[in-house]
C-alpha cells in the first residue's frame, strides 16, 4: 500500500497528514518537533498535495470555524483496544473534555484508565480524533503527544469557538 502526505498549515503551527491508496487519513500530526509523524517522513510516504486536499479543506475550515468536526475516512493502525479508544474519542463533543476514568468507562472498564491513557497517548490522527479532548479526573491538564502548551491552545481555541456570541 502506498502512503501520500503533505503539510498543512494552521494557527498553531504546520501539520502533516497522510492517507493511503484510498485517501483513508492513516496519520495527522502537528509537526512542532514534539509529535512523531512517523508516515509522512519516517517511513517513506510519497509527498502528493492533491492526495489530502480533503484533508486540507476540513483542516482549514476547523481552524476558520466553518466546521466542528470532520467527515473523513480514518484507517489508523492499531490493536482492537486502541481503535475502540480512537472511536470512543470522536463522540467528544466540540468544545468539551472528559477524563480518562470517563473514556475508560465509555470502553467498557471504568478501571482501564491506564491502558486508555495509552491508547490515547498513541493516536496516530491528532486533532480530528480528538485526544486533545480528554483530561485528568480533577480537570487538570495532562500528557498529549504535541506537548501541554499544544493541548491548552486547542482546548482554549475550541472553549472560545464554542462560546455563544453574546450579541
Amino acid at each position: 500500500m502506498t502512503l501520500y502526505y503533505d503539510h498543512i498549515e494552521t494557527p498553531f503551527g504546520a501539520t502533516a497528514a497522510v492517507v493511503d491508496d484510498d485517501g483513508a487519513l492513516v496519520e495527522f500530526t502537528f509537526l512542532n518537533g514534539v509529535m512523531d509523524n512517523l508516515y509522512a517522513h519516517d517511513r517513506g510516504a510519497t509527498r502528493e498535495a492533491a492526495r489530502i486536499g480533503a484533508v486540507a479543506a476540513q483542516v482549514r475550515d476547523f481552524f476558520a470555524r466553518r466546521r466542528t468536526g470532520f467527515d473523513l475516512p480514518l484507517r489508523p493502525r492499531g490493536t482492537d483496544f486502541q481503535r475502540r479508544v480512537w472511536t470512543a474519542l470522536c463522540d467528544i463533543p466540540f468544545g468539551e473534555t472528559i477524563s480518562y476514568q470517563e473514556l475508560a468507562r465509555r470502553v467498557g472498564d471504568a478501571r482501564a484508565m491506564r491502558a486508555v491513557g495509552a491508547a490515547n497517548g498513541r493516536n496516530p490522527i491528532a486533532l480530528i480524533v480528538p485526544c486533545h479532548r480528554v483530561i485528568g479526573k480533577s480537570g487538570k491538564l495532562t500528557g498529549y503527544g504535541g506537548g501541554l502548551p499544544l493541548k491548552r491552545a486547542l482546548l482554549d481555541f475550541e472553549a472560545q469557538a464554542a462560546a455563544p456570541a453574546l450579541f
